[in-house]
């Protein structure tokens, strides 16, 4: 029964899974065919970049050379696009077994069945991992490859390694909408509050960079979490992303599970 669930939420993750894998593919492909160009003009790049405040680039993303595959990376991806795409898939996602099913009496049918709600809430997400890992798979797969074969020196391992960061982050941002939904039961408030928290974790870490003295916000946020340049560039771990990603992610469910489980749905 839990099998079958999970192919039925895997199915009815498939429009939003294939729209924004094209517009990541898409976009991450693009950035892959740029960076010959960019490293051509890295020079004429850097001098550019100097007419910005440190702290203003950094706060953006942009501290080293865009010459180097792991600034490039965090760039273009970890600070651009991939916070978006994990946003959008991750309140869709984690809010529709939770707040839309309930609030369109869809949930009903499945919960009029022997399967109960802790194993359907869990097979959603099951199907929440599965999704937001394949997005970020194809995410970095569309630099990497294009990036390839133009002649980029892409360590794919490395690559890959990032794409496993990426998943967590946005891992993490499920389990948020998860817990929220399930505590609201309202599709529109649980997407609003979670974005509210995204928005406010982003802005915390721009303001931090920009003003040293209360560099401290950064840590509350996911923001800071999100590194990657030194994981592409030189191969070391960001232990202390995944950790964090790893307990919000977990937590996040194991409580939708507890308050979905004892929710009245009516309410």
């Amino acid at each position: 029964m839990t099998a079958l669930t999970l192919r039925l939420e895997l199915r009815r993750s498939r429009m939003i899974a294939l729209w924004l894998g094209v517009i990541a593919v898409a976009y991450s492909a693009i950035i892959g065919a740029m960076y010959p160009i960019i490293l051509d003009n890295a020079a004429a790049i850097e001098d550019y970049m100097k007419i910005f405040p440190e702290a203003l680039m950094a706060a953006f993303g942009m501290t080293g050379s865009l010459a180097d595959p792991g600034v490039f990376f965090s760039t273009y991806i970890g600070t651009f696009l991939w916070p978006l795409i994990a946003a959008i898939a991750a309140i869709f996602l984690a809010t529709r077994p939770v707040a839309a099913d309930v609030e369109r009496g869809w949930s009903d049918l499945a919960l009029g069945t022997p399967l109960g709600r802790v194993r359907w809430l869990v097979a959603s997400i099951a199907a929440q991992v599965l999704v937001l890992a394949a997005l970020a798979a194809v995410t970095v797969a569309g630099v990497v490859v294009v990036g390839l074969v133009v002649g980029a020196a892409f360590d794919v391992g490395r690559f890959a390694a990032a794409a496993v960061i990426l998943w967590l982050f946005a891992s993490a941002v499920a389990g948020i909408a998860s817990v929220v939904g399930a505590v609201t039961l309202s599709r529109g408030i649980a997407a609003g509050i979670t974005a509210a928290i995204l928005i406010a974790m982003y802005l915390a870490n721009v303001v931090a960079q920009l003003q040293p003295d209360i560099a401290w916000l950064a840590d509350v946020g996911f923001f800071k979490y999100l590194a990657t340049t030194e994981l592409v560039d030189a191969g070391m771990v960001p232990w202390a992303s995944v950790a964090v990603f790893v307990v919000t992610a977990i937590v996040g469910w194991a409580a939708s599970l507890a308050v979905f489980a004892r929710r009245d749905l009516l309410a």
